[in-house]
């Protein structure tokens, strides 16, 4: 197949290569560092938004864990995952408001409202070339499905080489899929006590989570 709806396959590998891009840039590199910024500089709001933006996007991980493994199962997370993660850092009512009375000059507050909107933007992004390549979720046996897996494998192969390294192990497909079933099964067992506990309890505000 040589065309995803309008976009060529070379196109739609160098928007795949960009959304993985901003992932790593704005999912994992800036929310690290403003998580850092954030209990440095006691900003207590952004700090909690930060701690649960970290348990919502562990998903993300597990996902490029299937991925790594070419299991179908990671298509779809990483189809959704993203939408999870930005509906964590704009549901709650409680930190939007105390994010929102923040002076938008102050370098922290004005860094966090870019990386929402940007992560934002990524979700869609992504969302969008999920659509385009809509029979990846049904199977991955096609040429540009190849295109999601490429940097979860190259992934998977410096884990490999490092764990050979430092403890002269084996990390192989097979474990990597058994380590994202599990950590898929604690995530949704997570998931599950908050929408039947402390969602009823608290609403959209944070509380415990």
């Amino acid at each position: 197949m040589n065309e995803i709806f309008f976009l060529t396959e070379p196109q739609f590998q160098i928007l795949v290569w960009l959304s993985y891009r901003i992932a790593a840039t704005f999912a994992f590199g800036l929310p690290l560092f403003l998580l850092i910024w954030a209990k440095i500089s006691n900003s207590s709001a952004i700090d909690r938004l930060l701690s649960i933006y970290w348990k919502v996007s562990s998903l993300y991980a597990i996902n490029l864990l299937f991925l790594s493994g070419e299991s179908q199962l990671g298509q779809s997370i990483s189809f959704i995952a993203p939408t999870i993660m930005v509906g964590s850092i704009w549901f709650w009512v409680d930190l939007n408001e105390e994010i929102d009375e923040m002076p938008i000059y102050k370098p922290i507050s004005l860094t966090t409202r870019i990386w929402r909107w940007t992560l934002s933007f990524w979700a869609i992004l992504n969302t969008g070339l999920h659509i385009f390549s809509w029979r990846c979720l049904n199977s991955v046996d096609r040429n540009y499905c190849d295109a999601w897996r490429e940097i979860p494998y190259n992934s998977f192969n410096t884990t490999k080489v490092i764990i050979k390294f430092v403890l002269d192990g084996n990390w192989t497909t097979g474990i990597a899929t058994f380590f994202a079933y599990s950590a898929l099964i604690l995530y949704l067992i997570g998931l599950l006590q908050w929408l039947i506990i402390q969602f009823p309890k608290n609403g959209r505000f944070a509380g415990k989570f």
